[in-house]
């Protein structure tokens, strides 16, 4: 019998409606053994990871003993500490030693769960994800301590998911390996509280001035309160924002039941004194100078480092006193101080190192003016000339150029001796075009010049930019008797108890002659004890050169006494003029205010030569130097004639440059009216008056009468008078 439609629909399929249930239960379970089945798969990778990362951990001792970055202690000469930079380190206290309130601060701030989770915090996880999602941004971490303390020990503040996740496998390693009370303790003396200081006991000492072991709860407060962004909270950066921090972990301790709310409130954070950070004071030019060379020096990049210096604590105190009592005002200065093997005893690279770290004894480059005659004077006399050597002062120009004396006068014939004391720039002018421009910048470079030395003839009176450190070693090396002197600053570096590395001075580079030295010695002590320097006199040999550079806008002195080589300059950062600056002023004075006590406790050392008077010699009672410009006055930026003062009409016309004109006796008044009636008033050496007695050559005149001026010595026939023409 046929079955009728409906029969048929009936008895065929299953509609539609019955049939996708069974097959979306089908694949959801599906989906879910899929799920359990990675679950059990990823579960089992987390614990093979976990013991892994266990199994490789270092044990509870060797994390104590292995610092977080390079520390370096840096010693002065005597051995004490002048300066820690790098992480520091304070006593590890053990679990027991640390205060109650310092370990219950720390929880309360930082991870309430501490004590409950494994390791990783999955509320803790949800609650900032809810708390960020809430504000935002990003306000709240959900890194537990055990994951902080593995982030500071193993791991970069990198924020990446891999790093993350390595973060939680070794904080879950943490947890199997050592218990609540060790991670705490690990974490306590490794964490950073920022300034350097590493551990709640650098970190108490830094910001308290004594101990962790002795935190009161509002101290401890402030420490737990900066683990969140040191830099911010610091309480040398900012007390106001610490100490608020301080009353958010006040306020977190009496939610978790740490505190009552009266002792949160007796704690008063506002009320807590600070210790006071430590003046930066000069030394800090040295040491941002030496440390840099150790990453040439030595090849430890991870242990804690002792740094051995040159330094000498009584003498940088010196120098910095020097340099900031005679600096004139407005303007900057700076000193470095080498002893006879190059050794740095003392370096100022301003007159204040928290207001400017610019160190203008190693990195500034200034014109040194007529101390650059140093090396002109040097390349003369190993060419064969001699400090007796006649030479005549007169106009000249090389190549266009015509550099004038200070006077604005020209005295005919002079010794070399005369010319270098007085600074007569006419005569450094003939012998740099006798012996070669490019001889005398050879001359600097050989020496120590590190700078461009250019060679236009005007290169002879300091147009070329040096640094005062270089101009140092280069007279050091005069001292030195022609030897070359390389300054340095450090002396043994020791890692972990092992001397690393250790300075020898090399003392076999021969840079000219003895007798060069010698000669050029006679001319340097010249020019302190009648010339240009006198005021760098100290009571014991000098010998030593300033340098003006022109507008007043740089004075140098550079010297040496007794083994110590002292360089000075003074100026203006932006270069203006400094009103009265003058080599000979104020450079020289601060020269002999640090070498007076500086050399007090050594011999008294004379140098090869004896100091012999040049012309022009006057009794000290009867005049003395003022400290006038000694030659760049006369020289611009490009090395061409500066604007000039009108000349003193009173000034004789050999009078030596930078140097106060003396009194003109009526008698002196009269015979200049002769003069200049006859015409006979062109510069001609005058006959010297006969003082009466005895007088020992090379030597000055006793107190006696005054006496004028000498003539400039006039060659006798015969006589190797070496003019330059």
């Amino acid at each position: 019998m046929a079955r009728s439609p409906s029969s048929r629909s009936s008895g065929g399929r299953p509609p539609r409606s019955s049939r996708s249930p069974s097959r979306w239960k089908r694949r959801l379970g599906l989906a879910i053994k899929i799920l359990l089945g990675l679950g059990v798969v990823a579960f089992g990778a987390l614990v093979i990871a976990v013991y892994v990362a266990r199994s490789q951990l270092p044990s509870f001792e060797e994390l104590k003993s292995s610092p977080n970055g390079q520390m370096i202690r840096v010693h002065a000469a005597d051995g004490t500490v002048i300066v820690s930079l790098g992480p520091s380190y304070g006593e590890w206290l053990p679990y027991n030693r640390i205060p109650e309130v310092m370990r219950d601060a720390t929880v309360a701030v930082e991870d309430s769960r501490f004590r409950s989770h494994p390791g990783v915090d999955p509320i803790g996880i949800v609650r900032s994800l809810w708390v960020n999602y809430e504000r935002g941004r990003r306000v709240q971490g959900g890194s537990t301590i055990t994951q902080q303390l593995a982030r500071t020990v193993f791991l970069s503040s990198q924020k990446k998911f891999g790093r993350k996740f390595r973060e939680a496998i070794l904080a879950l390693a943490l947890e199997r390996s050592f218990s609540k009370d060790q991670i705490l303790e690990l974490y306590l003396n490794k964490v950073y509280y920022g300034g350097g200081a590493y551990g709640i006991d650098a970190a108490s000492r830094k910001f308290f001035g004594h101990g962790a072991d002795r935190l009161s709860l509002a101290e401890a407060a402030v420490i737990a309160g900066l683990v969140k962004a040191p830099s911010n909270y610091s309480p040398t950066a900012d007390a106001d924002a610490a100490k608020g921090r301080a009353g958010v972990v006040l306020r977190q301790m009496v939610r978790n039941g740490y505190i009552t709310p009266s002792q949160a409130e007796q704690a008063n954070p506002e009320g807590m004194k600070l210790a006071p950070e430590p003046p930066q004071n000069s030394a800090r030019y040295f040491t941002d100078w030496a440390l840099p060379q150790l990453d040439m020096l030595i090849d430890e990049t991870q242990a804690p480092l002792e740094v051995w210096t040159t330094i000498d604590p009584a003498m940088q105190r010196q120098a910095d006193a020097a340099i900031r009592a005679n600096v004139p005002a407005g303007a900057q200065g700076a000193l470095v101080s080498l002893d006879r093997d190059g050794a740095v005893r003392a370096m100022v690279g301003g007159t204040d190192y928290v207001t400017s770290i610019y160190n203008r004894a190693t990195q500034a480059q200034r014109q040194p003016g007529s101390a650059f005659k140093l090396f002109v004077y040097l390349a003369a006399l190993e060419a064969g000339h001699k400090p007796e050597d006649v030479v005549v002062d007169e106009p000249v120009t090389i190549d266009g150029w015509s550099p004038r004396n200070d006077s604005r006068r020209n005295s005919g014939p002079v010794t070399l001796r005369t010319a270098f004391a007085y600074s007569i720039n006419t005569v450094a002018a003939k012998l740099g075009q006798e012996v070669g421009f490019n001889t005398v910048a050879d001359m600097a470079r050989r020496f120590g010049i590190t700078t461009t030395v250019n060679t236009h003839p005007s290169m002879v009176l300091g147009t070329s930019d040096v640094r005062l450190i270089d101009m140092t070693r280069a007279f050091a090396s005069v001292a030195a008797k022609g030897v070359a002197v390389v300054p340095y600053g450090i002396t043994k570096v020791t890692a972990n108890g092992e001397t690393i590395y250790t300075h020898e001075v090399d003392r076999s580079r021969v840079l000219v002659a003895p007798y060069v030295a010698a000669e050029m010695t006679d001319l340097l002590q010249t020019a302190v004890n009648t010339g240009t320097g006198r005021q760098a006199q100290i009571g014991r040999p000098v010998a030593g050169k300033t340098g003006t550079t022109s507008s007043e806008k740089d004075g140098w002195f550079l010297g040496f006494s007794s083994g110590l080589t002292t360089g000075v300059w003074m100026g203006r950062d932006d270069a203006k003029p400094v009103r009265g600056l003058h080599g000979g002023t104020a450079p020289a004075r601060a020269f002999a205010a640090f070498m007076k006590p500086a050399t007090a406790s050594r011999p008294i050392e004379q140098f090869d030569t004896q100091v012999t008077l040049p012309e022009w010699q006057m009794e000290p009672d009867e005049e003395s130097y003022f400290g006038q410009p000694d030659n760049g006055s006369f020289v611009d930026e490009n090395g061409g004639p500066a604007a000039q003062q009108p000349a003193d009409p009173n000034l004789p016309a050999d009078a030596p440059e930078d140097r106060a004109p003396p009194a003109r006796t009526p008698q002196q008044q009269l015979d200049d009216l002769i003069d200049s009636v006859s015409g006979r008033d062109s510069p001609t050496p005058r006959e010297p008056q006969r003082r009466e007695g005895p007088q020992q050559p090379g030597t000055a005149a006793g107190s006696g009468a005054a006496t004028p001026p000498r003539q400039p010595a006039v060659p006798r026939p015969g006589q190797d008078a070496r003019p330059i023409q």
